[in-house]
């Protein structure tokens, strides 16, 4: 159980580093901006110019991450470029952990086969493309696995050990399967909705008259609001292709906790609950997401004042993922981020995201005058942000077993402006942050 200490005293104490820099953001930022700017001139709004665009973020934060970071020479990345050996010695642990690879694959093959949300709507896009891409993987994943073997201090990893149990040698480790089924159930189920949604946003952003954005206040804001998901979406979408230890962007840990796979997964499709069909969907008898466009229509200050509020909250969201660089990932540890908007809260994402829910959406305004409907959806969005609190706190369980966010999480517990303002409203104690204990709820 959390112990109460009192505030410090003395100097405050420099903040933790960060497993990212800032400049990493900014290089696939620019990227992305130039892209999306090419694009536009020149009508380029399709699903492969959608898809450069993520290339146009994810080439530089690459680039930058090992000209500029040197992130490859990392303590972190378990590689030891000094001491290579040599192919004859690594290669039988490359066959096995090549065969734990693609039997993993073809596990994943295997769920989207099944799923039939898959097959049709924006994931069609992502199975198409999933299937032109797998014999490319199949042929690179050969001279990559014996290439990284060879420098990887310990080669023995989840896959080799999913390969040995499925050959039936002995070796193998049922903690080391379950680490490796947890990357990659992460990274199969949200790369897929990541890629369904690439195409979508960003036709919306490059299609745009520059006249019609210029039109008026709710065009500017709208317009600037879709460049901020596209933003996004480019970055998250980077950041689950790329989870590769040379970039010491590989997963660590991924959330062994049931909890945190319940509260993050009711969140995305189509286990989503905040749906027109789910039972958390809280926009009955409202104008929905461009309800505060339609009331406070009229009111040409009030639309400006409401829509550079509702942009800014969502340029924070967009910086909250900016940050990760090439870690972007739900349910994981791939180090902890310490810099830009993590600054002032452990969860500037969830703030942001909730905060513009409740201000577009205005869920306590109804257009059919029933005072039910209108306490109902206020309530249901109240669950849905309590859904969010819940998620922020199993993640926090997860990344308090690594000693750096414990460091990070006391330091802003102690002087991050988001902590403190809630602790002044609240009258809360600062709170220590012990080693988790163990849980019967893992996965």
């Amino acid at each position: 159980m959390d112990q109460t200490q009192p505030r410090p005293s003395g100097p405050k104490p420099p903040r933790p580093a960060s497993a990212v820099s800032t400049g990493t953001g900014m290089a696939g930022l620019a990227g992305l901006i130039i892209w999306v700017s090419v694009s536009r001139t020149y009508g380029m709004d399709g699903s492969w110019s959608a898809l450069a665009n993520v290339a146009a973020c994810g080439l530089p934060m690459v680039l930058w991450s090992l000209l500029v970071d040197k992130v490859h020479l990392r303590v972190s990345t378990g590689l030891d470029w000094a001491q290579p050996r040599l192919l004859r010695q690594s290669v039988d642990v490359s066959l096995v952990k090549l065969a734990g690879l693609w039997a993993t694959w073809a596990v994943i093959a295997g769920v989207y086969a099944l799923g039939r949300w898959y097959w049709r709507g924006n994931y069609l896009f992502a199975m198409e493309l999933f299937e032109a891409a797998v014999p490319f993987l199949l042929v690179a994943s050969i001279p990559y696995v014996l290439w990284l073997d060879r420098y990887l201090k310990e080669p023995r990893d989840g896959a080799w050990h999913f390969g040995t149990w499925l050959i039936g040698q002995p070796g193998w480790k049922g903690s080391e399967i379950a680490h490796h089924a947890r990357a990659w159930a992460v990274k199969g189920f949200f790369l897929a909705f990541m890629i369904s949604i690439v195409p979508g946003g960003f036709g919306e952003v490059v299609r745009r008259p520059a006249a019609e954005i210029l039109a008026n206040p709710i065009s500017v804001a709208s317009w600037l609001i879709s460049l901020m998901f596209v933003i996004d979406v480019a970055f998250a979408t980077v950041g689950y292709l790329l989870t590769m230890k040379p970039l010491d962007a590989h997963i660590r840990t991924a959330n062994p906790y049931m909890q945190g796979w319940v509260a993050a997964l009711i969140c995305y499709p189509p286990f989503v609950l905040m749906g027109e069909s789910g039972v958390l969907y809280y926009q009955t008898a409202t104008y929905g997401d461009s309800g505060w466009m339609r009331w406070f229509e009229g009111y040409p200050l009030l639309l400006s004042i409401w829509g550079a509020i509702l942009v800014a909250l969502t340029a924070l969201y967009a910086w909250a993922t900016v940050a990760f660089g090439l870690r972007f990932s739900n349910l994981t540890d791939r180090g902890i981020l310490t810099h830009g908007p993590y600054a002032l809260s452990k969860h500037p994402a969830y703030l942001a995201k909730n905060s513009f829910w409740w201000l577009a959406t205005l869920p306590f305004l109804v257009t059919n005058g029933n005072t039910v409907d209108a306490v109902r959806n206020t309530v249901t969005l109240a669950l849905v942000s309590g859904v969010y609190f819940w998620r922020a706190r199993t993640e926090e369980r997860h990344l308090s077993a690594d000693p750096d966010y414990r460091a990070y999480a006391a330091w802003m517990e102690a002087y991050g402006p988001v902590p403190r303002l809630i602790r002044a409203i609240t009258g809360r104690p600062a709170k220590s942050w012990p080693a988790p204990a163990p849980d019967s709820t893992q996965v």
